[in-house]
């Protein structure tokens, strides 16, 4: 449930409900905005004692939470997140942009990349040091190699870096090397780890699976919230339908569905959504238009070779294309 106190309550009113919700058992949860405080409870309502918070000193009201999701939900933070990465943050007015190859190929190809879409004005380089392929035969990543290349592209360029992890002992690399870790779509319900990854201490962005509803989704994020970890950041990259045009079906209407339903920003992942790089560049501005808080691209410094996902990788003059036609668009929604 919510409790909702009064505007501009005085802070001994709020101290006090503070009390007799930890006094219950209960591990409150604290959103101040600039007149209303709003106090979340998380468990049993039968360890609360028969107490009508209503009638104690600054309580305006009692909201009860229907969702599954508690932490995730916007109704125990009213005010949107802005998740710190590194240098740079993710959320309120920021258009963050991730870019980067699918995977990992040598240190000379990330560092070629790293360096251009620096200069283009993105704000993360990705890679993938771990693979998880439809294929076994597929190639599966450099693992720790390519980690230890992320965190030299960060050191030349400036750049945040972010990584998916596939297991525990991924992530037990990652927070060596990397700023951000990524969890993807086929692993989104591994629960396990969803809450290795919540203990990691760094920020987590979670992509929606293959055929996961928004609730779904939400009630994986608050797996990695509920081990301490508020950072986490939502991506959309299409889920599987019956359309065969493009690799999957990029659901924009998640965008202002999650914005409703959860305070944690949002932002897209057109490559692998479209699977087709003609594509890109119009899903990237409806995602902008849309207000996600961020793009994912794929970029490689020679999509015919890539050893993973070259159909739907820019090259570095489409990138720098898409950047600047980009433009009006953010500055359309404010950013």
């Amino acid at each position: 449930m919510i409790i909702v106190m009064k505007e501009n309550a005085p802070a001994d009113a709020i101290n006090n409900v503070l009390t007799i919700v930890k006094e219950c058992g209960f591990e409150p949860h604290l959103s101040k905005g600039e007149q209303v405080t709003i106090i979340g409870v998380i468990g049993n309502k039968a360890n609360l004692k028969n107490i009508n918070f209503e009638l104690i000193s600054g309580v305006d009201k009692v909201v009860p939470v229907t969702e599954s999701y508690k932490l995730a939900n916007k109704k125990f933070h009213p005010i949107p997140s802005v998740v710190k990465v590194g240098n740079t943050s993710i959320g309120s007015d920021n258009l963050t942009v991730i870019a980067g190859p699918c995977a990992i190929e040598s240190e000379e190809q990330l560092l070629l990349i790293a360096h251009n879409v620096a200069k283009s004005g993105a704000t993360f380089i990705r890679g993938g040091a771990y693979k998880p392929r439809t294929s076994p035969y597929s190639f599966q990543g450099l693992e720790e190699e390519g980690l230890k290349y992320m965190q030299r592209a960060k050191n030349e360029t400036g750049l945040a870096t972010i990584c998916e992890v596939t297991c525990p002992d991924a992530i037990e690399a990652a927070v060596k090397y990397i700023d951000m870790i990524q969890i993807g779509a086929r692993n989104m319900q591994n629960f396990h780890l969803l809450k290795e990854a919540g203990a990691s201490g760094l920020p987590v962005l979670l992509k929606r699976g293959l055929s996961a509803t928004i609730d779904e989704w939400l009630n994986a994020a608050e797996y990695i919230i509920s081990e301490g970890n508020p950072n986490v950041v939502l991506c959309e990259r299409g889920i599987r339908t019956f359309e065969t045009a493009t690799r999957n079906t990029l659901d924009i209407s998640a965008v202002p569905v999650l914005k409703e339903k959860s305070h944690l920003p949002v932002i897209v992942d057109p490559s692998h959504a479209a699977g087709v790089r003609s594509y890109i560049n119009p899903l990237a501005k409806a995602a902008v238009a849309c207000n996600a808080d961020g793009l994912m691209i794929e970029v490689h410094n020679d999509p015919a070779h890539a050893l993973s996902d070259g159909p739907q990788s820019l090259n570095f003059e489409q990138f720098d294309e898409l950047m600047l036609q980009l433009k009006p668009f953010a500055k359309l929604v404010g950013r």
